[in-house]
């Protein structure tokens, strides 16, 4: 596994991290039992993985339950990133007043003192501006400790230039993938300010895996695409597989892809099993060609960019 920093943190992160909303999450993803979540922890760790990204309401606080159980003992060598918005109990409430007794409920599951980093969980537009005094919360949990890093979870070029303009954020995570490549926009400010970037959503919410096709049916968050969305995206799977190396999967292709962008720190896919751990993790071992890079942004930039996919 490589390694890069996390913006000016002075954390260092895994290239590839571990993705944990689907840890006691039951009713989105058919979840597994905690033996095997905290199982599949420990194997990540043992592979070279050190990030970890979750949140309050993943599992209704159970997937920050159980990566506190798996990180008995080995607190020292897991990065945490936790976020603030969705609560537990699966309402949204982004008041600031609220920011501390989120963080202490947070640091209860996880069973530890600190947060390595926290973020606003898609707030408002108008947080992203500085002016609602969120961040003035966080850097004053920063200052006792609590907190080592802070910032926002978005989705849009837009929203990072408004973090990185507005506010003292050094951590963003944004949804970039093959297929939604507008953010790349704002790339450039984010390595100029020296502000770490985590990519969520990067294999499509399992599109990108290569499993499904346009006649695909889905009962879960996913269900939100309509035969249309699953047509046109259908369509660029032949295009993506005649990319692939001898050996290589899409998973793999799509990670690399990613990571080809050196001001990103880590990306966050999501894993149910140890093979599909192994997947994701071996994309750090090799690296997609310049070609191939351009190739897929040119592709969105003539496909995509004026007719968005819906995430």
């Amino acid at each position: 596994m490589k390694f890069r920093q996390l913006g000016n943190t002075g954390i260092k992160v895994s290239e590839v991290g571990f993705g944990a909303w689907q840890l006691g999450n039951a009713r989105d993803r058919g979840g597994m039992d905690d033996n095997q979540a905290i199982k599949l922890v420990h194997q990540a760790l043992d592979q070279g993985c050190n990030f970890f990204d979750t949140a309050p309401n993943y599992g209704g606080g159970k997937s920050e339950s159980l990566l506190g159980e798996a990180f008995s003992g080995k607190r020292s060598v897991a990065v945490i990133n936790s976020k603030f918005g969705h609560h537990p109990d699966n309402t949204f409430d982004f008041d600031s007043q609220k920011i501390r007794s989120s963080v202490e409920g947070s640091l209860r599951r996880l069973k530890t003192e600190y947060l390595d980093s926290i973020l606003l969980h898609n707030p408002p537009f108008e947080i992203l501006t500085g002016s609602s005094g969120h961040f003035e919360v966080l850097e004053s949990l920063k200052q006792e400790g609590k907190i080592r890093a802070y910032g926002a979870s978005v989705d849009s070029g837009q929203e990072m230039r408004e973090l990185l303009e507005n506010t003292g954020s050094q951590v963003i995570e944004v949804m970039f993938n093959i297929f939604h490549q507008e953010p790349r926009s704002a790339f450039t400010l984010a390595a100029e300010k020296n502000v770490g970037l985590i990519v969520k959503v990067p294999l499509d919410s399992g599109w990108l895996s290569g499993k499904y096709d346009e006649n695909s049916v889905f009962t879960d968050i996913r269900s939100r695409w309509d035969k249309e969305q699953l047509r046109k995206r259908a369509e660029f799977l032949p295009v993506l597989k005649e990319m692939l190396e001898p050996g290589e999967s899409l998973v793999q292709l799509a990670l690399r892809y990613i990571l080809n962008y050196q001001e990103i720190s880590t990306v966050i896919p999501g894993n149910k099993n140890l093979k599909q751990l192994i997947e994701n993790l071996s994309a750090s071992e090799k690296r997609i060609s310049a070609g191939k890079v351009e190739k897929l942004e040119v592709l969105w930039e003539e496909t995509l960019q004026a007719d968005p996919l819906g995430w």
